[in-house]
């Protein structure tokens, strides 16, 4: 059966109702949330589970689980919703003023505190229908950037753990490193000893998600001793405030880092690698003329920030 033959046997309701029914793992609130009678979704799930040959819900007790085929269906059947709804708010003319489209971004929340919310504001000011949805990936995320980025518009990261996909620089950057202020054992910069004694808190470190400055350091022979892993620069200062342990962080959000309290800048022993952030997507949006509107909005944003990074060197404290 061709591709084509196989689509024109399912229709899109079939595959709203799918989503709804793996989403909420009963028929009743699933019924609810599509404002249907439990007898038509009961009718849809019927005809779901003969294409597929699963159950897709079983029942336990008084409640439904999904079936292992249906955990791997979800998120599928999620990328697919979100792939139809941006082929249904295509347009052929296209004016940023009276769009209301959403763009979905991956990122850190270094990204979104700088480049991101540059852009936001951008936005609000030449297209007031707009809007975005920033969205925090992880190292599992990252590794699947292939697949993840079929189902949003981008995502920013700095070069090295993405590759063969089209992006835009945005901006460049510089490490630095943070300490309690209660350690009285960092002078302003730390040493290459200090590095290898005391203990750290990392951000992210997996084989395809990684900061350079970490990975940098691991290149000079020194295998950090690591306390703890957090998904998020801006949380770091929570985990060194009062303690010995040491992290990086980058230039341009160092002051906030210090406002947050409890925490200093220091520099490194090393001259670390500059960072240059990047926003990546698929090539499915080359051409799509909201998508590169976009595209130049986060260009524009990314010479303010590159603008800003460096105005001051960070606070030694």
């Amino acid at each position: 059966m061709t591709d084509h033959a196989l689509l024109s046997r399912l229709d899109l309701n079939l595959l709203v109702a799918l989503d709804a029914l793996l989403t909420e793992r009963s028929v009743t609130r699933a019924a609810e949330r599509l404002h249907l009678s439990q007898p038509a979704l009961s009718a849809s799930l019927g005809r779901l589970r003969t294409h597929f040959g699963d159950q897709i819900l079983a029942r336990r007790g008084n409640t439904y689980e999904l079936t292992p085929f249906a955990v791997r269906l979800a998120e599928h059947t999620a990328a697919a919703l979100e792939a139809a709804r941006r082929v249904f708010e295509s347009q052929a003319s296209w004016s940023p003023e009276e769009s209301t489209r959403e763009f979905s971004i991956y990122g850190s929340d270094y990204g979104f505190v700088t480049v991101g919310s540059v852009v936001s504001r951008l936005a609000a000011e030449r297209a007031p229908g707009v809007r975005f949805r920033f969205m925090l990936h992880n190292p599992t995320i990252v590794e699947d950037a292939a697949s993840k980025l079929r189902s949003v518009d981008g995502m920013i990261i700095p070069h090295g753990p993405l590759s063969d996909h089209p992006y835009v620089d945005l901006w460049h950057d510089d490490w630095v490193a943070i300490v309690s202020t209660s350690n009285d054992a960092v002078a302003h910069a730390l040493t290459m000893d200090q590095l290898a004694e005391l203990p750290w808190v990392m951000t992210y470190q997996t084989r395809s998600a990684f900061t350079s400055a970490g990975r940098q350091v691991q290149q000079l022979g020194i295998e950090p001793h690591v306390e703890v892993i957090v998904e998020s620069f801006l949380s770091m200062t929570h985990f060194i405030a009062g303690t010995q342990r040491i992290g990086v962080i980058q230039t341009a959000i160092a002051p906030l880092a210090v406002r947050a309290g409890g925490v200093r800048v220091v520099r490194l022993p090393f001259t670390p690698t500059p960072l240059t952030n990047a926003l990546w997507w698929h090539p499915v949006h080359g051409r799509d003329p909201e998508h590169a509107w976009m595209r130049e909005l986060f260009v524009e944003a990314g010479r303010v920030v590159d603008a800003g990074a460096h105005v001051a060197d960070p606070p030694l404290i």
